[in-house]
């Protein structure tokens, strides 16, 4: 079980709206991001909320990792983004991969403050 979980609340963001609303576009870029990391993707799942009207509203996705997960959701009405990353260390460390990709995804989402933790997880 080994591993780190990483997780970020991500305030005031400036992000493009593409990556606030629209799913495909936020999948494109966590899957690529994961890939750029040496992080091993196995699975995804995107959805995409729709405000009452119709109009687009937030975006909640999951990349499975060999190495375990990324896991996004964005509220655009608060320019809000919470991300999480965990990777298990079983067969390899995968710490620092984790840390770059969390600090990729920080640095795409702009934001004007965030809040990160460090979790170890299960040490044997």
């Amino acid at each position: 079980m080994n591993g780190l979980h990483l997780i970020a609340d991500l305030h005031a963001c400036k992000a493009p709206p593409a990556l606030m609303l629209t799913a495909d576009a936020l999948e494109a870029l966590c899957v690529e991001a994961c890939r750029r990391h040496g992080l091993r993707v196995v699975g995804r799942v995107f959805h995409q909320f729709s405000h009452p009207d119709g109009s687009p509203a937030g975006v909640t996705g999951t990349v499975v990792l060999a190495e375990s997960h990324l896991a996004i959701h964005t509220w655009p009405e608060m320019a809000g983004v919470t991300l999480d990353v965990y990777v298990c260390n079983y067969s390899a460390d995968n710490s620092a991969a984790a840390r770059q990709l969390l600090d990729e995804m920080i640095a795409v989402f702009s934001p004007g403050r965030h809040e990160r933790q460090e979790v170890r997880r299960g040490r044997v």
